[in-house]
């Protein structure tokens, strides 16, 4: 399928033309949920939970049967400055890894029963530096938001969008940076663990990276100037999932400072999507508040690879299992007091 757009302009024409969730299945799931043999309010959050799902699928009684995940790499050339505690071939080796069905997501997305597809862009040829210049030309920002839209199987039903790329913390905390403001040091964070000294030098490479690009205009320029061809496939991904009415689990931070680049540029433009989980990568929390997203678990994780949104698959469909298997008072002859 080719992506519906050629330019940033035309996406974001899209973001702003994106579906709205379908009222009535909201209505009709809220309904059920009032006549279901429990009392009300007692599976908490499931409820709210199993009606946004509902919504946005336009059933008020649907079920999860094709989740989808999909991991999508990139290499960085800020990498270069030694921001990462690993090099750049290990990119290359873990998209190796993937497809081989050897990393931690591959076991995850099998327990969730779902499809898992991997994406690796040019890998040979990283991003530009973004403290000497924007990281990625329009060109190939749109490029790469085209490869993430064309990923989704629109006969999908739930999508989880991961990440795997030497040093994108980096990106990621500038994005966040000039987005939401406060200091370099309130975004940036150890990563893959690196040291005292490389994690002030990280913090400079963020900062001079926001000073030179942080007016870039709006999320969308802010992503092409500070962020990398896997952030933008990311977010092509959670776009093309709102254009095809797929609800989105968000991961960790790497994944939302994607994301947070969409509602950016379009206010609204992640009300599809749940964030799966609150990371250990200390800003992930900083966003999600700027965000409005309240996540669905917090267990220390700090692996990326879609890991933590795949997580929460089980959980979602578990939500979606008892607001739709559930039996209602009168099926199952229960006095409802």
């Amino acid at each position: 399928m080719t992506a519906p757009f050629t330019t940033l302009d035309e996406f974001r024409t899209l973001l702003s033309r994106a579906p709205a969730p379908d009222q009535p299945a909201i209505d009709g799931a809220r309904d059920r949920n009032t006549q279901l043999t429990k009392p009300p309010g007692a599976l908490g959050r499931l409820e709210d939970l199993a009606a946004w799902y509902a919504g946005w699928r336009a059933d008020p009684r649907p079920v999860i049967t094709a989740p989808q995940v999909i991991v999508f790499a990139g290499n960085h050339g800020v990498a270069a400055r030694g921001v990462s505690a690993f090099p750049p071939d290990v990119t290359v080796q873990m998209v190796a890894n993937f497809r081989a069905g050897g990393a931690a997501i591959n076991q995850l997305a099998r327990e969730a029963g779902a499809r898992m597809d991997v994406h690796a862009l040019d890998l040979d040829r990283p991003t530009a530096d973004f403290t000497e210049g924007p990281a990625m030309t329009e060109a190939d920002c749109v490029a790469a938001l085209a490869l993430g839209w064309q990923a989704v199987d629109p006969a999908s039903d739930l999508l989880v969008v991961g990440e795997m790329g030497i040093g994108n913390t980096t990106p990621a905390a500038a994005i966040a940076l000039a987005l939401f403001g406060g200091e370099a040091g309130d975004w940036t964070g150890r990563g893959t663990g690196v040291d005292d000294a490389a994690l002030a030098l990280k913090t400079q490479v963020v900062a001079d990276g926001v000073a030179r690009h942080g007016a870039a205009g709006d999320g969308l320029a802010i992503l092409a100037c500070l962020g990398g061809r896997e952030l933008a496939a990311m977010a092509g991904a959670i776009a093309a999932a709102r254009a095809h009415r797929i609800p989105v689990i968000l991961d960790g931070f790497i994944c939302c400072a994607a994301a947070a680049t969409l509602d950016a540029a379009a206010p609204g433009a992640l009300d599809h999507a749940i964030a799966g989980h609150c990371s250990a990568e200390g800003a992930h929390a900083a966003v999600l508040d700027r965000l409005g997203k309240t996540p669905l678990l917090s267990l220390g994780l700090r692996l990326g690879e879609g890991s933590g949104a795949a997580l929460a698959i089980p959980l979602l469909k578990a939500a979606l299992a008892c607001h739709s298997g559930m039996a209602t008072f009168a099926e199952a002859g229960v006095s409802a007091g």
